[in-house]
């Protein structure tokens, strides 16, 4: 009977059919937003909801302590040693790890991935590739010293914690070398194939992905944890925050993700519905393209941090969900900048303004994805900038849209919402403060990167604070970095992220960590 029951639940879900049979007991439904799922390969995915996915997928070969960051534990790797002049890594691997397929895990995996993700060069590739890297001499700087260990050998002696938090990211996770392989297309080491399949060792692997509409992952009976309660993941695709909500009051999912505030108050004092928060490390920034005419120019950059409602909208559709935040590494982080200069001044902008001659104002479009609080943001900035005579064309898109074109540099104002890769403070810096090639064809594909914001002077010291081994001293140096970068970036950085959720009271043990890829599946119970 409960075949038939999780059947029918299926069948429901992926007709978009409103009227489902009630969740089974060893099945979570989830209601959250899937359209920025652009891959699943894990050495391409740099998305939010697909670094989620993935490391429920995957096992890195290094993890965190969600609850105290400082604390870098062994999954894949059981243990490891570090070298006296700080540059090899020796990694000795569990011996008793199985991919969902059934075949050992083993060092050939474990070299196999890493290189992989440096030979594909995607999007997070850079993670690995910054360490010296390359195609060319990974083969002598990724090797295994046996089936059940390997050597790392990187080009500098950096802060031990940048280099190990760098590998509990993303690209750090495991590959099934030989599934993979077997489905390797003109030498394109699984890529067509990996990208709407999985190939782990973690607790949950893909059944099927239909983009923007459902996800389903079936528990991996080989997984070496703890088993897990739940047999199935159904993930639907659910924009509107009144549909979640009011699938969730029905109990035909157990999990909402993107309830928005109104929704939230409607919820309060339902005994069936409990209500989570949790900080996260994302930040809301606006990337101001520099190969535009006008945002180029240093007055208007400065202009427009004086041509936001931050206290406006962190009091009203923002409220509980996120705080006024204005430096690119989020409050938690080593060398974190708390402070906020910026307020809505609208004459102190215009005054900026003319200086730079547009005392008339000029024309610009945003990209804005078409999910809340995106959408209500974009509408609020647009209001203000109107206030300097400034008119702010909003061009709405699906997340992998919005996403393609950022990646191109083809827009003007990109409204975001970046996440922390690992928990060293190099992460946001390299990705806000750092563009080391400024060509079109620049290898380090970084936000500054995405903005066409040239800056070598800030690269060099942002390269400098990596080689610093005491964290106190390192620590200034970020602040340094980031009050000299509030005041000349082409970012408006505005606000850190609080992650809520809204779940059916019998549901239990889901982890919200404190960055988008250390939320777990996995201790699931209802």
């Amino acid at each position: 009977m409960k075949k038939v029951v999780l059947f029918t639940l299926v069948l429901s879900v992926i007709a978009g059919n409103t009227l489902f049979a009630a969740t089974p007991r060893d099945t979570l439904v989830m209601a959250s937003k899937l359209d920025d799922v652009i891959t699943l390969d894990p050495a391409e995915v740099f998305e939010f909801t697909g670094a989620e996915l993935t490391v429920n997928m995957y096992d890195r070969l290094i993890g965190y302590d969600v609850e105290d960051v400082s604390k870098i534990h062994g999954v894949v790797a059981e243990s490891w040693d570090i070298s006296e002049d700080g540059r090899t890594y020796s990694f000795k691997i569990v011996d008793s790890m199985r991919f969902a397929s059934g075949n050992k895990l083993t060092a050939d995996d474990v070299v196999f991935s890493l290189q992989r993700v440096i030979q594909l060069n995607k999007s997070p590739a850079f993670l690995l590739t910054q360490f010296g890297f390359t195609p060319a001499n990974m083969n002598e700087r990724i090797v295994k010293n046996g089936d059940y260990s390997v050597k790392l050998i990187i080009d500098k002696p950096y802060a031990p914690t940048f280099f190990l938090y760098c590998l509990t990211s993303t690209p750090g996770s495991i590959v099934d070398k030989q599934e993979v392989l077997k489905h390797e297309e003109n030498s394109d080491m699984g890529y067509g194939w990996l990208k709407t399949h999985s190939a782990g060792s973690g607790p949950f692997a893909l059944t099927s992905w239909k983009p923007s509409e459902i996800l389903i992952m079936a528990a991996n009976e080989h997984f070496h944890g703890k088993k897990t309660a739940m047999k199935r993941i159904i993930i639907r695709h659910i924009s509107e925050s009144a549909t979640q909500r009011l699938l969730l009051e029905k109990g035909d999912v157990d999990i909402a993700r993107n309830i928005q505030p109104d929704d939230l108050k409607g919820l309060a004092g339902n005994p069936a519905i409990r209500i989570r928060k949790k900080a996260k490390g994302a930040i809301y920034y606006l990337g101001l393209n520099q190969k535009n005419q006008y945002l180029k120019i240093p007055q208007v950059r400065q202009a427009l941090k004086y041509l936001i409602d931050y206290a406006g909208m962190e009091s009203t559709f923002l409220s509980g969900k996120a705080v006024v935040h204005q430096a690119f590494l989020p409050k938690g982080f080593l060398g974190a900048l708390e402070e906020t200069p910026f307020s809505l001044n609208v004459e102190k902008a215009k005054g900026l303004l003319k200086e730079a001659g547009l005392e008339k104002g000029f024309t610009v479009t945003m990209d804005t994805r078409n999910t809340e609080p995106s959408t209500s943001m974009a509408l609020a900035i647009q209001a203000t900038f109107a206030l300097a005579d400034i008119k702010l064309e909003i061009i709405p898109g699906e997340g992998k849209q919005v996403l393609t074109k950022y990646r191109e540099r083809a827009h003007d104002i990109f409204i975001g919402r970046w996440g922390p890769d690992y928990m060293d403070p190099h992460t946001n810096a390299d990705t806000f403060a750092r563009n080391p090639d400024n060509s079109d064809a620049g290898q380090s594909k970084t936000m500054a990167w995405r903005n066409a914001w040239d800056i070598p002077d800030m690269t060099r010291k942002v390269d400098a604070a990596i080689l610093e081994k005491d964290g106190k001293k390192r620590a200034r140096m970020y602040l340094e970095i980031q009050r000299e970068h509030q005041q000349s970036a082409p970012f408006v950085i505005m606000f850190q992220d609080i992650e809520i959720l809204a779940e059916r009271s019998n549901v239990t043990g889901f982890i919200l960590g404190p960055s988008f890829d250390s939320n777990f599946y996995r201790f699931i119970t209802k």
